[in-house]
């Protein structure tokens, strides 16, 4: 069964397949870079850390040491890798993975 995203459509698909068409961690920063503000890359890559931590069972107190993200941010973010589309999981088991080979 293939998952079926509520925000499909074909300017999200375009986006998707634009970054899938990027070959290495240059392309992705000369990509990112241009299409989103620094804050935005910034909040993207902060999320991404909570969800880590998060997942190694931190508490938000010291994820809000470590990221600076606030409460609200962190509770999102919980409740995405609990109730979400398990993208954050996705992504975390195949880092776990690289990491474990490299």
């Amino acid at each position: 069964m293939s998952y079926q995203s509520k925000l499909r459509n074909e300017e999200i698909d375009d986006l998707f397949e634009a970054i899938l068409a990027l070959e290495n961690q240059e392309e992705c920063y000369r990509f990112f870079e241009d299409i989103c503000t620094i804050k935005e890359l910034q909040s993207i890559a902060q999320r991404l850390q909570v969800a880590k931590l998060l997942r190694q069972k931190k508490t938000y107190s010291d994820i809000e040491k470590i990221t600076t993200a606030s409460t609200a941010t962190i509770s999102r973010i919980n409740k995405c890798l609990v109730y979400g589309s398990d993208g954050y999981r996705l992504i975390l088991d195949r880092l776990d993975q690289n990491n474990k080979k490299g």
